[in-house]
């Protein structure tokens, strides 16, 4: 079991702000195999698992609405990448803000309305799964380059409670030349060095001691693509960084991409919906302890090896 601090005390913000940055398609044998010194960095001076797990179908549209509403496909009826709200063949369990289910943005305006959210996304189909009246500032950057430029502009300009950055060019390199391949792990490379481009900017807003990074993906990625049932597919990196978050920790839990978003309402002192299924990352605070007295171990990472290519 974990123990951790008292229940009251949950709901008292360990950092003033999050910046979550998501990159589509990036595998944990992406972030193992390039040179990738800023997830490095976070890695080693922060709390990380890369056996964390993504949800089927391994889409994206399914996995970035897990992410940000803190259930998955059967909670928030976002079962493929054909979903839209004026026709969604199932409805959520519940509906909130904009009749969709509750995202972790709307819980932020709700209970902190006087709060300040960003989100900023590559793919423009991200733009349909969340309720961007309960944000502050939200915008479709062109490509990855000019999406960190807004992100950064916006990080210093109003230094948002809660910055969402949603980078897209490394799922692009799987579908272009498959996953595994010299560009594939060279995409990865440049996300990394957008990364880093925006904890400096983070560090420049003097933001940079109040603030915890959380950066993960969608989903991995197998040949051309991803939807699939494989390991491959399925496991994705997830990384904290920050005030208050163990350093060079390896995360003992199992982390699915649902808990991303209960973990950001953890760090903010947010309630969490009962809707939710996701539960916060405990065991990367400092002060919280992991006692499990069960012996389950998750796959290791060196069983999966890095995915082929077949034509």
């Amino acid at each position: 079991m974990l123990v951790s601090c008292e229940t009251e005390q949950e709901l008292k913000p360990l950092a003033r702000h999050v910046v979550v940055i998501g990159v589509d398609g990036m595998s944990p044998d992406g972030i193992a195999r390039a040179e990738t010194p800023n997830l490095d960095y976070f890695i080693e001076n922060g709390a990380s698992t890369m056996t964390a797990r993504a949800v089927l179908p391994t889409s994206s549209s399914p996995n970035w609405a897990s992410m940000i509403m803190g259930a998955g496909p059967e909670q928030h009826g976002i079962t493929s990448n054909g979903w839209e709200r004026e026709n969604d063949p199932m409805p959520p369990a519940v509906t909130g803000v904009e009749n969709i289910f509750p995202s972790i943005f709307s819980v932020l305006k709700i209970q902190q309305p006087e709060a300040k959210s960003a989100v900023i996304y590559h793919w423009g189909g991200f733009g349909r799964l969340f309720e961007k009246s309960a944000v502050s500032f939200s915008q479709h950057g062109e490509d990855q380059f000019v999406t960190t430029q807004i992100a950064t502009e916006q990080i210093k300009k109003n230094q948002p409670r809660l910055t969402f950055v949603h980078l897209d060019h490394v799922d692009h390199a799987g579908h272009e030349y498959g996953h595994g391949t010299d560009h594939y792990y060279t995409s990865v490379e440049e996300a990394d060095s957008l990364i880093g481009v925006i904890r400096e900017a983070v560090e420049e807003a003097g933001m940079l001691d109040e603030t915890v990074f959380l950066i993960t993906s969608d989903h991995g990625g197998l040949n051309y693509g991803h939807g699939g049932e494989s390991l491959a597919e399925i496991q994705i990196p997830f990384i904290l960084c920050g005030t208050g978050i163990k350093k060079n920790y390896e995360i003992p839990e199992s982390v699915y991409t649902y808990d991303n978003a209960a973990t950001v309402a953890y760090l903010l002192g947010l309630e969490r919906p009962q809707a939710w299924i996701g539960r916060p990352v405990l065991s990367a605070v400092e002060g919280n302890e992991y006692d499990d007295p069960f012996t389950f171990e998750p796959p290791a990472m060196a069983k999966v090896p890095a995915p082929e290519i077949h034509p």
